[in-house]
């Protein structure tokens, strides 16, 4: 088994009290349906966002889609972790999701 990285895009929160907590429900029975395949969790990040460039020169802001989460998961296949990405809270508030396969480098 490998380890994907779950970068987060995108979605909503919900408006009211109930509507976040509806989600934060949702994202935990995500979890626990994950099971021992859950390696991290993750959080959500903040706005503060800068991103360096080869040269050295530092912008404020995300390269590319500003990504606004993760979590690392434990699965048999890129299709494997895909399958697993599908039940993710994200995707219900029109978010989006890219798994990215993890190797070990040592």
């Amino acid at each position: 088994m490998a380890n994907y990285l779950l970068l987060y895009s995108g979605g909503a929160m919900g408006e009211t009290q109930a509507e976040r907590d509806a989600i934060m429900q949702a994202w935990g029975a995500w979890f626990g349906g994950l099971g021992s395949n859950l390696v991290d969790g993750g959080n959500p990040f903040s706005g503060a966002v800068k991103s360096i460039a080869s040269n050295g020169t530092v912008s404020d802001g995300a390269v590319g889609p500003s990504a606004n989460g993760y979590s690392v998961i434990k699965a048999e296949s890129l299709n494997d972790a895909v399958e697993k990405a599908k039940g993710c809270p994200v995707l219900q508030s029109g978010g989006q999701v890219t798994v990215y396969e993890t190797f070990q480098v040592m």
